[in-house]
């Protein structure tokens, strides 16, 4: 990370700011880069309020309740902010192939709404929050995730040299977010019954919740607009996870549900033709960027690359996995 924060001093806002990254990117943010001010949008009145006993007597954090389907709400919010993290999403696979207008007027109309909301307050800097599900999408909810990060990297078209920047960060599964499988499986585990694999042989992208911060934080400091950033994070198989939860118990394998993949992938094999590689993440450009994209430091991918958790270079062990559960107190 660079000497000085990126946000030190800076007047930040978080949409979805009461789940998982939000609750400990505000934690980490005030702790640790002395920001000027840092607003939490969302639409849950519950987990805002339990949020406030934490944080509530900080004079530098906000509230606002509101919807990113709510443009106005939106613009009110971004008066005077210089950095947005955009994390606000809804994120169930199998709710999405049920409720597929939701999930766009969500994940791309609410998407439109952000980015039209900070050009128009004059935000300095914008990173959007991705999923390795947006990567040759096979699910409703991975493709408008990928509608999602393609609004954000082309409004650099539009926001221009001087304007607003927007970039994207694309990570895989989040040790210790919500709705983890970790409890799940030590619930089951603890009434000896099996737990449920859906593939014996699936595989999935692995990162911490600091290391999504951190990750994330980096990007700002280091961006110009139009990046889609991609940590270099190991993968893990799914029956390790299990091993690593709840040593000996059985398991039963249940197969693969509706839009689900058996292994993720982050940088698909055409996006790799322009894809430049770093020790720590990979960078790929924009398709078209009229604005002047300037291409990053680093080596372009060999011919044929994807980036796919079944065939990373790095790997996780089920002793890996249990260190990090201790590390995060998990």
């Amino acid at each position: 990370m660079s000497p000085v924060s990126p946000l030190k001093d800076s007047s930040i806002l978080i949409t979805g700011g009461t789940g998982s990254f939000g609750k400990e990117f505000l934690r980490t943010v005030l702790t640790e880069h002395e920001p000027r001010r840092v607003a939490i949008f969302s639409r849950d009145e519950l987990k805002q309020y339990e949020m406030k006993q934490e944080w509530g007597g900080d004079d530098r954090v906000r509230f606002f309740l509101g919807d990113i389907r709510d443009y106005d709400r939106l613009t009110i919010a971004m008066q005077k902010v210089d950095h947005v993290v955009h994390a606000a999403a809804l994120k169930q696979v199998d709710t999405a192939e049920y409720n597929p207008m939701e999930y766009i007027k969500t994940n791309v109309l609410g998407s439109e709404n952000v980015i039209r909301a900070c050009m128009n307050a004059g935000v300095k800097k914008v990173v959007a929050l991705s999923t390795d599900k947006a990567s040759s999408p096979i699910n409703l909810y991975g493709a408008t995730k990928l509608t999602a990060d393609k609004l954000f990297v082309s409004s650099n078209n539009y926001s221009g040299n001087t304007g607003t920047k927007f970039s994207v960060v694309r990570y895989g599964n989040v040790m210790g977010s919500r709705g983890s499988v970790i409890p799940f499986f030590r619930e089951l585990a603890q009434k000896g019954e099996p737990l449920p694999i859906t593939d014996m042989r699936m595989t999935r992208f692995w990162i911490t919740l600091p290391q999504a911060i951190d990750f994330v934080i980096e990007s700002f400091a280091d961006m110009n607009g139009g990046e889609l950033y991609v940590p270099r994070i190991p993968s893990m198989k799914v029956t390790d996870l299990a091993e690593a939860i709840a040593p000996g118990a059985p398991l039963v394998e249940i197969g693969i549900r509706p839009g689900e993949k058996l292994h993720e992938e982050m940088i698909s094999t055409e996006d790799a033709r322009r894809t430049f590689a770093q020790p720590t993440r990979y960078i790929v450009p924009p398709t078209l960027a009229e604005w002047g994209f300037i291409d990053p430091v680093g080596e372009i991918v060999p011919d044929g690359f994807s980036y796919s958790s079944d065939t990373n270079d790095q790997w996780l062990s089920v002793e890996d996995i249990r260190a990090l559960m201790a590390e995060l107190g998990m």
